[in-house]
């Protein structure tokens, strides 16, 4: 486990980073109250006196009162190309998490900076994947025999250290709609795919979309010797799958689905490919971010949906389609809670001190890091 300065495995709130982690907590400066009610009229100001040098990115996942003042919307790799799409934009001011932030920061011009409004913003499942982690794997793979036959595969949502791992070792970046793509461009190129972080995104993509079997996939576990594997699993198997998941979509489960069907007759089941092999054979729909917003809205009017993913999302789409039936797949309240994190404070923060010339919360990603990266999403750019 790793430690801070104080010798404790955790941070207080609010004070020191840990740089091999998603979650930094430092936040320099002081944000405006909550409660404040001015706070949306400082927002518009402020981005109104920014003007075209500010590009304001917001993922799905976040807030109402954030989404507002986003320019673009979308899921992390839409705003990481929306981004690099703008390079007259001197700000880009990232709304989502910190690895959506790097992804930006690798795919726009070296003049642009990019501001996370705060650094707390991680993803659990990119912190469940650590460099040192994966190197030791790729060695464990080496020790095997196999690691020349193997191909790596990362899930977008995962560290730039991890997308220059694939960069430097012939691999692929994915995201959840070009997945089956991804794996089947490595799967011309070797006899293996070692897929990065999000076990149930990989297995659920090789078992429900390109037919192969559970047999054919293991799990490698960092936290224990060899991943917890055998030599033979490791060569009997076709697909290597990280110990990594999603924290929101992992809570899903089949009992979910069961109890919304007993509760909503003729119910459309609709679940995101991070959530859990079981909970994915019980749905009727599956599919990314932007598949789940196109799906209902195509829906006929009248329909009933139950959906898993976040939160802010799902309340959202039942806003934008009142003529259908939109519900939360759990009876549990399940928010994104790092992405989250960016509430409007922090949002006013970051804006009024660009707009005073203090660049804050800047995401840099080192020039070695940013060339691999950047190879390993040039590859999934190129794929048919």
């Amino acid at each position: 486990m790793t430690t801070t300065d104080t010798g404790l495995p955790l941070f207080v709130l609010g004070r020191g980073t840990d740089s091999h982690s998603e979650r930094g907590v430092d936040c320099p400066g002081e944000l405006p109250s909550a409660s404040d009610p001015a706070l949306v009229e400082r927002a518009r100001r402020a981005k109104a006196a920014l003007g075209d040098r500010v590009f304001v990115l917001g993922h799905h996942y976040q807030r109402d009162e954030v989404i507002q003042f986003a320019d673009v919307t979308g899921d992390s790799f839409k705003l990481a190309r929306e981004a690099a799409a703008r390079p007259d934009a001197e700000y880009i001011v990232f709304c989502g998490v910190h690895f959506m932030a790097e992804s930006a920061d690798i795919l726009t011009g070296d003049a642009q900076r990019v501001v996370l409004p705060d650094l707390a913003a991680g993803c659990s499942m990119a912190d469940m994947a650590t460099f040192d982690q994966v190197e030791e794997c790729w060695e464990a793979l080496e020790d095997a025999g196999i690691a020349g036959v193997t191909v790596p595969v990362t899930y977008m949502n995962s560290s730039a250290d991890i997308k220059a791992f694939c960069g430097r070792n012939g691999g692929v970046v994915c995201t959840s709609s070009n997945a089956r793509r991804a794996l089947d461009w490595a799967f011309s190129r070797g006899e293996k795919v070692l897929f990065l972080p999000d076990q149930h995104l990989g297995r659920n993509t090789a078992v429900l979309e390109m037919g192969l079997s559970l047999d054919d996939c293991v799990v490698y576990n960092p936290h224990r010797p060899n991943g917890g594997l055998t030599t033979e699993q490791l060569e009997n198997a076709k697909v290597i799958l990280w110990k990594g998941h999603c924290s929101v979509h992992g809570r899903f489960s089949p009992e979910c689905v069961d109890d919304v069907r007993e509760r909503i007759p003729g119910v459309n089941v609709l679940v995101h490919p991070e959530c859990r092999h079981e909970v994915v054979t019980k749905a009727d729909h599956v599919g990314s971010t932007e598949y789940i917003i196109k799906k209902l809205e195509e829906a006929p009017a009248g329909s009933s949906w139950a959906v898993g993913t976040e939160l802010n999302l799902v309340k959202r789409l039942g806003q934008m389609f009142p003529d259908k039936n939109v519900t939360f797949l759990d009876r549990t309240v399940c928010y994104c809670s790092t992405m989250n994190r960016i509430d409007l404070p922090h949002l006013v923060w970051a804006l009024e001190s660009l707009a005073a010339g203090q660049v804050v919360n800047q995401i840099t990603v080192d020039e070695d890091t940013t060339r691999w990266a950047k190879v390993a999403l040039d590859r999934m750019l190129a794929l048919p």
